[in-house]
């Protein structure tokens, strides 16, 4: 059978976009580099993520995981219903001063630093997470982009062999009068 040639991926670009390899978008150079190669795309969106992330990233993601959790509010709401009963009634049951007696003025100092805290390193995670976003979005343009290449070049070698066939046909047939 056949075999097509080998393209670079100057020829590529010419060949399945119209334009020259110099016009092309980074992304795009890549994946006729790639096709031109005949390798495949590389690791997905959260590995390449996962080998650029620090330790804070990697703490912001696992502190926003775990305060963003049904499971943190269940247990914060608990955890302050417990102090308030402690600090209202309980120790005075026992005949003991309450430390941080109504209006909970330590109780308010403890959440607004927790807020103040938690909030950055929250927004950290967000922004990690868009970091990733966009990671994912060109990597699945990439992906996009080399199988609409890859289906182009199908559809060439069809109509090469298709036209290699009737060529052959079309001499046989003559060959037969």
């Amino acid at each position: 059978m056949m075999q097509l040639p080998r393209r670079t991926p100057e020829q590529l670009a010419e060949e399945l976009l119209g334009r020259k390899f110099s016009e092309l978008e980074q992304e795009e150079q890549n994946v006729l580099r790639r096709i031109a190669a005949g390798t495949l795309i590389g690791p997905d969106a959260d590995e390449i993520a996962a080998t650029h992330a620090s330790r804070g990233d990697r703490l912001a993601d696992r502190v926003a995981s775990v305060g963003g959790s049904w499971g943190f509010i269940i247990a914060f709401g608990l955890v302050l219903i417990a102090w308030m009963l402690v600090n209202s009634h309980v120790l005075e049951a026992f005949g003991l001063h309450p430390f941080d007696g109504y209006p909970y003025i330590f109780l308010n100092l403890i959440l607004s630093m927790l807020a103040a805290i938690q909030a950055p390193v929250i927004m950290m995670s967000q922004n990690r997470q868009a970091d990733k976003d966009r990671i994912a979005a060109r990597h699945d343009y990439e992906v996009n982009l080399r199988t609409q290449l890859e289906i182009l070049r199908l559809h060439r070698r069809f109509d090469h062999l298709i036209e290699y066939l009737e060529a052959r046909r079309a001499s046989e047939a003559g060959e037969e009068y």
